[in-house]
């Protein structure tokens, strides 16, 4: 006979991961960059992130803005790896929601979905599958396809 042991239930589910805001003079810089028109965002975007080298959502911008698909998916890899260090160093630790509910987590959800987008476009199909995998994990609710 096999020995009965409890499981412990959290009445709320997996721990969810929040992290801080990013300073509102360099989230109101981000917003003049993508003020502009278009043939002078990007480098606007690059001189936002090149002053914040850690602003995840500098980097995801940057790949909204990419020249190319490949541009765009370097963009998004080192948003993504950004968001991750982030990620880690706020307790995150591989597992829970990120949900895009909170704003502070947006940049790097949507550098993860633009990762999953230009893999998809370069034929790295089963990085992109991952992707769509971690956003269902992160968020179940879902984040929204633009935006």
């Amino acid at each position: 006979m096999s020995e009965f042991r409890p499981v412990n239930l959290t009445p709320t589910g997996p721990p969810s991961t929040v992290l801080p805001p990013e300073p509102i003079e360099r989230l109101n810089a981000m917003r003049r960059a993508l003020a502009l028109p278009a043939a002078e965002r990007r480098a606007a975007l690059a001189a936002v992130v090149t002053a914040a080298p850690r602003f995840v959502e500098g980097w995801a911008r940057l790949g909204e803005n990419a020249r190319d698909e490949i541009e765009a998916y370097a963009y998004f890899r080192v948003g993504y790896h950004r968001g991750l260090d982030s990620l880690r160093a706020n307790g995150w630790k591989g597992g829970g929601y990120v949900r895009w509910a909170h704003e502070s987590n947006r940049g790097f959800l949507r550098a993860l979905r633009g990762l999953r987008d230009a893999a998809q476009a370069i034929g790295e199909f089963d990085e992109a599958d991952r992707c769509a995998q971690f956003i269902a994990q992160l968020d179940p609710s879902g984040i929204p396809a633009e935006g």
